[in-house]
């Protein structure tokens, strides 16, 4: 099993000062904990609350990061897939470890609006962008009227080793997409172990619909890990404010033994990579929090 995370980007007014050089601290720390992949995610026209856009952050993380997996999230239908295609090769390009791309097909129409792009039609532009992205960074000079006029469009650097493309989904038409057009299923940080018990369970009969073995599936994981003091004291709020309306059977507290007891129980039923996200932001205990997960990392990496 592998633990990775994805740093969070987006902040409150207050912290916009302090934002870049945090994510910038945040990942030295994950890299000095032994984790084994770093991600960053993707949002749009998020005024006034400050959000670190992924390009351009994790051109900068890539130098606190090297030899383990790196990936930007892309939400696709909100992407002209050439500009996608070049920034992908670019990081992947400055990289001196695996790429990985993780995509979705996005939500919220004020985002949409403000991106020039149709909520209702983004799962077809999901798909067409993708396909798009792919042959740009196999070399391919690409044509196409879909998602957008594309005339011998071409791109370099290319992706010489390739890139893993991860897809995330909940929705069963959704997870058809993931096992059909993704190399690894990533499970959102809503699902409790039960609920994400069922949607690895319908993505694995995908896979065989169509083919394929499924060698990677992971899931995000929103936690704090700490000793209980220190829960209490920065994570507990957070959770009885209602954190993002998640189910809190969801979240994962405690500390280093609980937060592995909880990962070995999803590698028990055949997650392999665990992304983590710290719900909470107070900077000084989210550092402590990473210091913790190398001896999380360490326990549970041989299953």
């Amino acid at each position: 099993m592998r633990v990775g995370v994805s740093l969070r980007s987006g902040y409150a007014p207050a912290e916009a000062p302090n934002a870049a050089q945090w994510m910038v601290e945040r990942a030295k720390a994950a890299f000095d904990a032994g984790l084994d992949s770093l991600f960053v995610g993707d949002h749009h026209s998020t005024g006034p609350f400050p959000y670190m856009q992924n390009v351009a952050i994790m051109g900068r993380l890539l130098a606190e990061w090297h030899g383990r997996t790196a990936g930007i999230l892309m939400l696709l239908p909100l992407w002209n897939p050439v500009l996608a295609a070049e920034q992908i090769g670019t990081l992947a390009a400055i990289h001196d470890g695996p790429f990985v791309l993780q995509c979705a097909v996005g939500g919220y129409e004020p985002q949409f609006k403000a991106m020039g792009a149709q909520l209702r039609e983004r799962a077809s532009s999901f798909e067409s962008s993708l396909d798009v992205i792919r042959r740009l960074l196999n070399g391919e000079s690409v044509s196409t009227a879909v998602p957008f006029e594309i005339d011998a469009a071409r791109v370099a650097p290319i992706c010489d080793n390739g890139i893993d493309i991860w897809i995330g989904g909940s929705a069963e038409r959704a997870i058809d997409r993931a096992a059909r057009l993704g190399d690894v299923f990533l499970v959102g940080p809503e699902a409790t172990l039960a609920q994400a018990k069922v949607l690895l369970d319908v993505y694995r009969s995908r896979c065989a619909a169509h083919g394929k073995e499924p060698a990677r599936v992971a899931i995000r994981r929103d936690i704090h890990c700490g000793p209980p003091e220190e829960v209490t004291r920065v994570a507990q709020p957070i959770i009885d404010a209602g954190y993002r309306g998640f189910d809190t059977a969801a979240l994962v507290i405690g500390d280093s033994n609980s937060v592995a007891d909880n990962f070995a129980e999803l590698g028990a039923v055949g997650f392999t990579d665990i992304i983590i996200r710290h719900l909470a932001n107070e900077h000084s205990a989210v550092l402590a929090s990473f210091a913790r997960l190398a001896d999380v990392r360490r326990s549970v990496s041989g299953l």
